[in-house]
């Protein structure tokens, strides 16, 4: 289907970029809480536990959207997104174990620059020069931002959180394509509750439990239920909603702010020094977003007018907002 019946939502199409926004900017604050829970629990615990009690909570909430989702098709669409997406963010939590958080933040963006290329394989859909310099813009100044002068070696960690960002990328676009056909807030519940039971599976046979003690202290019980309301619940609501009406190379782009809002956290609770550096980083991936959001449009003018949607799409854009 084509992006253009996505973006004929409920909502004008700058409130779904700013649901994507949104959600950087909770995730970029999350680093700092994400890096205090891993050292109590695990992992794959974590992630298992996390993305259980995200897909429990989101059920309770959104139970009305399960009706009819029985079936095989939706099932399988949301056992596809919960093994993608806890692939990524393991990957991602090995890889931080042998790198640096800005390293890991930045080559973790750099899925702004596979998903196009990746969208290009699997759905045939070329990407655009401006989609391309975007990218690559917005990874420069990422790159400025995240990681220190010098320091840009490629370790084991370094290459885990590449394939982490393969990952992102590869969510990105199952979300968007299976989003037009199924309710995206009950393919949501079912990636948590897909992703939790992987999660846990996985961390009862790799990994040691640390014990009820540690994991019953308040610090790490407020650090998680930051993980599971807004971190998980709350941003992946406002992703998955927003992915559903906005192209994957744009939507991309800016959720790959994320790794941005992650150093001004470290800003506000680390005391790291603003750099000239990152004043560049930041102008740089100011002027992607700009040409993201401009260059599409002037595209769109030269394109004939499209025909109404058959009914059938109708009824798969009302189903996701």
């Amino acid at each position: 289907m084509d992006t253009t019946q996505r973006n004929q939502g409920a909502l004008p199409g700058f409130a779904y970029k700013l649901m994507l926004l949104g959600a950087t900017v909770i995730w970029g604050f999350a680093f700092v809480v994400m890096k205090d829970a891993v050292d109590v629990l695990p992992p794959a615990q974590l992630i298992g536990v996390r993305f259980l009690l995200t897909g429990l909570l989101m059920a309770a909430l959104f139970h009305r959207r399960l009706r009819g989702s029985l079936n095989r098709g939706f099932l399988g669409a949301g056992l596809v997104l919960g093994v993608v997406t806890f692939l990524a963010f393991w990957v991602q939590t090995v890889g931080l174990a042998d790198t640096t958080p800005g390293k890991n933040a930045f080559l973790t963006a750099t899925y702004c620059v596979i998903v196009p290329f990746m969208l290009w394989a699997v759905a045939r859909k070329r990407p655009t020069v401006a989609n391309v310099g975007a990218a690559v813009l917005c990874v420069a100044g990422i790159g400025l931002v995240s990681v220190a002068a010098g320091t840009l070696t490629i370790g084991f960690g370094d290459l885990m959180t590449l394939l982490c960002a393969v990952f992102f990328a590869a969510q990105i676009i199952a979300i968007a394509r299976f989003s037009q056909t199924y309710d995206v807030l009950g393919l949501t519940v079912y990636q948590f509750l897909f992703g939790g039971a992987l999660g846990l599976a996985l961390g009862a046979a790799t990994e040691p439990f640390p014990g009820l003690a540690a994991v019953a202290n308040g610090d790490f019980l407020l650090n998680l239920a930051y993980l599971v309301v807004l971190a998980s619940g709350v941003c992946y609501v406002l992703q998955n909603v927003g992915l559903a009406h906005v192209p994957e190379a744009q939507g991309s782009l800016l959720l790959s702010l994320e790794s941005v809002f992650g150093v001004i956290a470290s800003v506000l609770f680390y005391r790291e020094v603003v750099t000239g550096r990152m004043m560049i980083g930041f102008a740089l991936i100011f002027v992607a977003i700009l040409i993201s959001e401009l260059a599409p449009q002037s595209v769109k003018r030269e394109e004939p007018t499209e025909t109404a949607p058959a009914p059938e799409l109708e009824e798969n854009s009302s189903a996701v907002l």
